[in-house]
This record gives structure tokens, C-alpha cells and sequence, in this order.
């Protein structure tokens, strides 16, 4: 090794370590003057009166007694602030009513002083968000990387505001509209958006006892097959949550269920969730038509074509818990029939699609094992997704060697959030996808990517209340991505490992 190279890379670890000093001393600040115990959202922390601990391990994920929130539509209460204009019925029943169940199964909570649920100041649900984040790339971007660097890039994105919250005493939303940074090189999006609705998830929920049993049965509206999912096994909520936008997107081959129609498609589903163990839900999907899409600030070239009709979606899973242990079980996926464009680039101007479809059968299989310790959470969890592809478009395009195709995805995570007013959390991930090899589809043959994902993030106030509450909160950590394949082969797998340093920011 050159002087110069030396030089360059000791410049070149400077520049990590003054991206991570600055991120360092801006959190301090934030986390000293307006944090706040409401890690996924602070309008919920605001409704339910509780700190983010309670719901979540970790952003975005859940607890018992989060999962049992949503599966609530979003709509219980029991904290200092009305959750609808005008409720029917004191605010404070349903609260009761899962605190209760919650306690049950050993569930910490945090008590608040609720005062008179007619008495209490209403106060919109609404949130923000904004991610800033500092990208080291092993080999530099591929150029043109305007308006970026090569390497070393510090940006604020996404950025996000939500309606989180009830709107009636059993109707509630998350809803997020995103404004994202234009990627290094410029937008492949023809049509230049920037400003986009973002995962959306609309719930009407009630409480039931039927044969003293009880009961919640829901319906479900959303645009991103398994953001509605209470589980954190699923494509929407699946590890990791937080990643850079200007570095390496990650392997090119992914099932059609893991984010392909996000924000492309609207579903309408039904669930029931039985004797606080069997979940089970049934959604339809069907493609929002083009000009709604670019209306929504959605490119719909970002998806693969347009579904033929509609594509189901399904879910089941059993959670047996007992103490501190939760244990689930489940399966979920999805069928789809698409019509491929006929030209995604939009050169010659055409938003048409082929006649004939391309038809995947996506089936997977989980599992998350979660057990809440004196001063510790601990999580495992998997998932494996098979898909079946039979090519009809594709295939009699010359674009594909095989008329059918498999492709199997499989993630395995591992997790502990140690500490309550200091919360740290260490986080793993195994990630592998490969498939049948297909010389003209893949540009290495086959779809073959495997690697870890390491994450340690810090969570000020998690578990108490900080000056600031419920109004903010922050969260910093570190990822790094290391691939031992990408995309086919080892050879350069690992210039797309990326290091990650970011500063979460919600109010």
C-alpha cells in the first residue's frame, strides 16, 4: 500500500468518524431536551397515555400488547388527551378493556392519571418524522452519482407525516404520506415525484364475546399487501426498518409479495382474531389505475405491470403464550396475475401492458418467539416465502429461458432490547434468496444473494417519560450489510456492503 492510499484511507475514516461525532452530538441534544417515550408514533403515545416500551422491542416492533393495539384499529385510549371529537362512550373502557387483557399475560404497564373522558382536550393524531442519515459504501457509487458523492453522503430522507390515531370510538389509521430524496444519478421515475402516500392502513375493529369467548373481528383497507400485519415477520414490517436511500437497494430478485405492488395496489380484508390465540384474515388486492397512482405521487412503472382482476391475499397464525413466553405460529401469502408493460421506461410514451399475464403463487411460513424478561425483551424470528412462477408474458417475450421459475426467500433475525430509560438493542440478520437458474432473466444465471445485517440502536427514554412527552422522540443506531453473494456471484459481493449511521427523529 501507496502513502497515498494510506492518506486517503485514513481521510476516508475521518470523515466516518466526524458524520458519526455530529450525529453523536445531535442526538445528545435531542434526547436531553425532547425526547418523549412514543417510539413508533407520538400521536399514540398522546391516545394511550403509554411509553413506547409498552408497545414496542424496537421500531417498528411489536409487543403483545402493540400487536393487540392494532389489531384494535389503532382506537384505544386512556391517556391525557381525548382520542375522538366526539366519543359515544367514555374514552377510558376500551383502555380498560385491553389493559386488562394485557395484564393478564404479564404485560408491563405504565399507569396514567386518565382524568374524566369528556373532560379531556382532543387533540388531532397526527405525527412526523425525518430519518438523517450518514452512507459509507465498501466500493464508491456507480456514476453519475449527482447530486451526490461517490462515497460518504449525509442526507435527510425519507421524510414522513402520518395520521396515527382513532378517528372514531372503532375506527382508526395509520396513514403516511413520504417525501423521499432523489436517488444518487437522478430519478428513474419518469414523472419526478418526490412527495408520495406511504404505507396507509384504515381499520374498523370491535370486541366481541361469543360463547364466552372473546372475539375482535376487524376490517381492514390498506395499500401494501401485509402492512396490516401485527407480526414483524411479514415483507412490510420485515428487518430492517431503517436504511440508507442513496446506497445499494439491495438484491435485484425479490418475491412479488416482498414490496413489489407497495402503494401501487388498495385491499379490503377481513380478520378475526379468536380467544386471544388464532388470528385470520382474508384480503383482496387490486391495482389503483394509472392516473390514480401518479396522482399519489407513485410511479406506476415502479411495479411489475398491472394486476388481472384481483389477487388475494391470506393469513393465519396461532400465538399460544404463557408467562412471559409468546410463541407464534403462522403462514401467509399471496396469488397474483399480471399484465407486464410494454414499455417501463415510458420512451415512446405508452402506459399499455400485454395481453397475456405472467402468474405468481407466493406461500410463506413463520414463526417469532418473544419473552419479556425483568429489564429485557428477547426475540427470534423467521420466515420463508416460496414462490411459483409460471411465465406466460415473460417467456413468450424471449425474456425469460424457463416458461416457469422458483424463487425462495428466507430471513432469520435475532434480537435483545436490554435496559428501560436507557434502552440499547442489538439486532442480527441472515438474509438468502435463490431460485431456478435462468440465464436470460439473470444477468449471473441465477437470483442467488446471501448476508448479514447487524443493527445497534439506542432509544433514550423508552420505558419513562422524558421532557418533551408525548409530543417527541429519538432514535440512533448503526447498520452495516454484508453480502456473501449479490446477485448471482461472489466476485465484488462485498463493494455493496454499506454502513449505515442514522438519527430517527419523531414529534
Amino acid at each position: 500500500m501507496s502513502d497515498g492510499d494510506r492518506f486517503d484511507g485514513a481521510l476516508g475514516y475521518s470523515r466516518v468518524g466526524a458524520a458519526i461525532a455530529a450525529l453523536v452530538v445531535l442526538a445528545a441534544f435531542l434526547t436531553l431536551g425532547f425526547t418523549s417515550p412514543a417510539e413508533a408514533l407520538p400521536s399514540f403515545a398522546r391516545q394511550t397515555g403509554q411509553p413506547c416500551g409498552t408497545c414496542h422491542t424496537d421500531f417498528p416492533y411489536l409487543t403483545p400488547y402493540g400487536r393487540r393495539f392494532k389489531l384494535l384499529g389503532y382506537t384505544v385510549g386512556g391517556g391525557l388527551f381525548r382520542t375522538t371529537p366526539f366519543p359515544t362512550f367514555p374514552d377510558n373502557a376500551r383502555a380498560q378493556a385491553i389493559n386488562a387483557q394485557a395484564a393478564k399475560m404479564g404485560m408491563y404497564l405504565k399507569a396514567v392519571a386518565p382524568g374524566a373522558g369528556d373532560d379531556k382536550e382532543y387533540v388531532p393524531p397526527l405525527a412526523m418524522m425525518a430519518i438523517v442519515g450518514f452512507t459509507h459504501t465498501q466500493a464508491p457509487l456507480t456514476p453519475p452519482t449527482d447530486p451526490y458523492k461517490p462515497n460518504d453522503n449525509v442526507v435527510v430522507s425519507p421524510l414522513s407525516g402520518f395520521w396515527g390515531g382513532a378517528i372514531t370510538d372503532n375506527i382508526g389509521a395509520f396513514a403516511q404520506v413520504t417525501y423521499n430524496a432523489p436517488p444518487a444519478g437522478g430519478f428513474g421515475d419518469p414523472f419526478g415525484h418526490t412527495w408520495t402516500w406511504d404505507n396507509t392502513d384504515v381499520r374498523y375493529a370491535r370486541e366481541l364475546n361469543i360463547g364466552g369467548m372473546g372475539v375482535i373481528l376487524g376490517i381492514t383497507a390498506n395499500n401494501n399487501p401485509s402492512v396490516q400485519d401485527v407480526w414483524n415477520t411479514t415483507p412490510a414490517w420485515s428487518f430492517p426498518q431503517v436504511a440508507s436511500t442513496i446506497g445499494n437497494s439491495g438484491p435485484s430478485s425479490k418475491t412479488i409479495i416482498e414490496g413489489a405492488f407497495s402503494a401501487h395496489v388498495g385491499g379490503v380484508g377481513a380478520y378475526a382474531y379468536i380467544g386471544d390465540m388464532l388470528y385470520l384474515e382474508a384480503t383482496a388486492y387490486r391495482t389503483l389505475d394509472f392516473g390514480a397512482q401518479n396522482a399519489l405521487g407513485t410511479d406506476p412503472f415502479g411495479a411489475p405491470g398491472l394486476l388481472d382482476g384481483y389477487a388475494p391475499y391470506w393469513r393465519a397464525a396461532l400465538e399460544p403464550h404463557w408467562g412471559n413466553h409468546h410463541l407464534m405460529v403462522g403462514t401467509f401469502g399471496m396469488m397474483t396475475s399480471i399484465h407486464n408493460w410494454i414499455d417501463p421506461t415510458f420512451a415512446l410514451g405508452t402506459t399499455g401492458t400485454f395481453s397475456q399475464t405472467d402468474k405468481f403463487t407466493d406461500i410463506g411460513f413463520d414463526s417469532q418467539y418473544q419473552y419479556q424478561g425483568d429489564n429485557y425483551w428477547i426475540t427470534l424470528r423467521g420466515s420463508f416465502i416460496r414462490e411459483f412462477q409460471q411465465l406466460d408474458s415473460t417467456f413468450g417475450m424471449n425474456l425469460s429461458s424457463n416458461p416457469a421459475n422458483e424463487l425462495n426467500s428466507l430471513r432469520l433475525v435475532a434480537s435483545i432490547a436490554y435496559g428501560a430509560d436507557n434502552r440499547i438493542v442489538l439486532t442480527g440478520q441472515y438474509f438468502n434468496t435463490w431460485g431456478t437458474a435462468d440465464p436470460i432473466l439473470y444477468t449471473n444465471l441465477v437470483p442467488d444473494s446471501d448476508g448479514w445485517i447487524a443493527e445497534l440502536s439506542y432509544i433514550p427514554f423508552s420505558a419513562s417519560k422524558a421532557p418533551g412527552w408525548p409530543w417527541a422522540n429519538a432514535r440512533i443506531g448503526v447498520n452495516y450489510t454484508f453480502y456473501n453473494k449479490f446477485n448471482g456471484t461472489s466476485i465484488g459481493a462485498s463493494d455493496n456492503n454499506t454502513f449505515f449511521l442514522h438519527l430517527w427523529l419523531a414529534m
